[in-house]
C-alpha cells in the first residue's frame, strides 16, 4: 500500500457510444493483477476454516493491486436495508460485526439495489454520502470504493476500500469486481434457501 500521495495520468476511455474521452486516472504503487494471483485466490478458496483464508487473500491482493489504507467486507441482508461487516483491515476502528442502516439512501439504491460500483474521490463526497465519514476524515481517507458482491440477482455483499483523495479510478472498478467474484461463496451461503 502507498501512503504518498499519486501522480496523475491521462487514460483515454471508450463509453458506450463509442465516442472516446480522455479521463485523469492515478498512477503509482500499484501492479497489474495476473494469472498467478487469480490461482492464488482459487487456492485460498479450498482453504479450510472459511471465509477467512478468502477474506485476507482479497484484502493482500487488492492492496497491491487496487490500493487501500481501509479495507472492509459487508454483508447484506436480504431486503438490503443493513450491512454488516464482516471483514476489517482495521477493526479496532470499525470492527467486525459492525452494522449500518442504509435502507432508502442513495447509496443503498444504488450499490445494493442497482448493484452499481460507488466511487468518491474526495473529502467533499464522502461527507455528503456517508453518516459516519467524520472516522473516515480523521484517518486521512479520501476516496472510496465500494463494489457489490453479486450473486443468483442480488447484492449478498459490499468490497469497501478507501484510500487518500483521488485514489480511485475506472479501472480500478474492473479490477475490484473481478476481485470481488471470489468473495460470493463467503456471502451468498448466508443467503442461501433452507432445503
Amino acid at each position: 500500500m502507498h501512503k504518498g500521495k499519486r501522480a496523475t495520468a491521462a487514460v483515454l476511455m471508450m463509453p458506450a457510444d463509442g465516442a472516446a474521452i480522455s479521463q485523469s486516472a492515478p498512477s503509482g504503487a500499484r501492479r497489474s493483477l495476473s494469472l498467478e494471483d487469480l490461482n492464488g485466490l482459487v487456492q485460498a478458496l479450498g482453504a479450510t476454516h472459511q471465509p477467512s483464508p478468502i477474506y485476507q487473500a482479497i484484502e493482500r491482493l487488492s492492496g497491491e493491486v487496487i490500493g487501500h489504507r481501509l479495507f472492509t467486507i459487508a454483508r447484506a441482508n436480504l431486503n438490503g436495508s443493513e450491512i454488516e461487516r464482516v471483514h476489517s483491515s482495521l477493526p479496532a476502528i470499525y470492527p467486525v460485526g459492525g452494522r449500518k442502516q442504509k435502507a432508502g439512501t442513495p447509496w443503498a439504491n444504488r450499490v445494493l439495489r442497482e448493484m452499481k460500483i460507488f466511487r468518491a474521490v474526495s473529502r467533499e463526497e464522502i461527507r455528503a454520502t456517508f453518516d459516519d465519514h467524520q472516522s473516515m476524515l480523521n484517518l486521512g481517507l479520501g476516496s472510496i470504493l465500494n463494489i457489490p458482491i453479486v450473486f443468483d440477482g442480488r447484492c449478498v455483499g459490499t468490497m469497501n476500500l478507501c484510500h487518500d483523495p483521488g485514489w480511485y479510478c475506472e479501472k480500478d472498478e474492473v479490477v475490484g469486481r473481478l476481485l470481488s467474484t471470489f468473495l460470493v461463496p463467503a456471502l451468498a451461503t448466508a443467503h442461501a434457501p433452507s432445503t
